[in-house]
């Protein structure tokens, strides 16, 4: 049944008839509060692996996203597309910031981009906490990694999220990786027995 809602979301929303190879198996497992983690390259339609099923569930998706820019154009896209999208970074003034947080508070969005030094401020967690978040997802997740390339130390405070939110489920997204980074991912996250998906 929540597949069907997926396939009506992507349509109505993104114009597509059809989910690629591995969107739809991603897409149900996130559906059935199933911890992920996608090994896509760019271009490969890892955003809406997170985006569709945000959707479908009630409540508000967190996405954690290293890239101002990347967000900012996402968020852009997304309202373009009819969902209501929106983020939270240190561009912003306080002014800007709150009146986003209202809008949360009030259930006006169903997106919303943060950046990981946003997510980890003081007072960060107990703001989400009043929401009704039906997922987490961590975009460019090599970023956690010692042994990835481009490692952020702020990457690796995200295992705060499974800490404080046991039960929502969380998608890591990023190109493919090696079985190192892969299990340091996995490890540094707190994802018990998650579902991997590798796209070739």
């Amino acid at each position: 049944m929540e597949i069907q809602a997926a396939k009506k979301v992507l349509k109505d929303y993104f114009g597509y008839d059809s989910f690629r190879p591995m969107q739809e198996d991603i897409i149900r497992n996130v559906l059935q509060n199933q911890n992920v983690l996608v090994l896509m390259p760019t271009g490969g339609g890892k955003s809406l692996c997170y985006q569709v099923p945000a959707l479908v569930k009630p409540g508000i998706c967190v996405v954690v996203s290293p890239l101002i820019a990347l967000m900012k154009d996402q968020v852009e896209a997304l309202r373009e597309n009819g969902v209501p999208a929106d983020f939270l970074n240190s561009t912003q003034t306080p002014r800007e910031q709150e009146i986003i947080e209202n809008n949360c508070y009030d259930g006006k969005l169903k997106m919303l981009y943060v950046s990981p030094e946003k997510l980890l401020s003081n007072g960060f967690f107990s703001f989400l906490k009043r929401l009704q978040i039906n997922l987490f997802a961590i975009d460019e997740a090599h970023c956690i990694s010692a042994w990835g390339h481009d490692f952020r130390p702020e990457y690796t405070q995200l295992k705060y999220i499974k800490e404080q939110f046991p039960e929502v489920p969380v998608i890591a997204l990023t190109a493919p990786a090696d079985k190192l980074t892969r299990q340091d991912i996995l490890q540094q996250l707190l994802l018990h027995e998650p579902k991997t998906f590798v796209s070739s």
